[in-house]
């Protein structure tokens, strides 16, 4: 699958990025052994291919866990409780936000999705939630 991938995007100028995406959207992630695969495929180092991967933080190297949960953490959500949201989301999940040893629930922070008016604003697998609070996120998380 990472051949083709490789494949689709190496001709292309910038094509690296948009094939990292690619293989973690099929994968969940891109593992560690895609690094030489993608390095090999461009014509580049698997120094190059690393500082991508580690530069973009929407890009995973490990397995994601079966939830996500994504605060955001801007000015505008901070201004209507969006840190009281964090600090019960920690305490409810057992974990903090950035963890990477997250196993159940990862708690990821983002800095606006563009919908301040209704603040704050969250995405729980990929689903927006706007005037988000944490006993409404873990409901839709299906965490008890």
């Amino acid at each position: 699958m990472l051949c083709e991938v490789v494949a689709a995007w190496a001709d292309r100028p910038g094509g690296l990025l948009p094939a990292l995406r690619e293989a973690q959207l099929q994968l969940g992630y891109v593992p560690a052994e895609a690094v030489q695969v993608f390095a090999d495929g461009f014509n580049i180092s698997r120094a190059e291919v690393h500082g991508v991967l580690s530069f973009y933080h929407d890009f995973r190297t490990t397995p994601p866990p079966p939830t996500t949960i994504r605060l955001c953490r801007a000015e505008a959500c901070q201004a209507v409780g969006a840190e009281s949201v964090a600090r019960a989301l920690e305490a409810a999940c057992g974990t903090t936000f950035g963890a990477e040893d997250a196993s159940v629930v990862a708690l990821e922070t983002v800095y606006c999705f563009g919908n301040c008016a209704v603040g704050p604003t969250a995405e729980v697998n990929g689903r927006l939630v706007a005037q988000a609070d944490a006993e409404r996120l873990l409901s839709l998380a299906e965490v008890n």
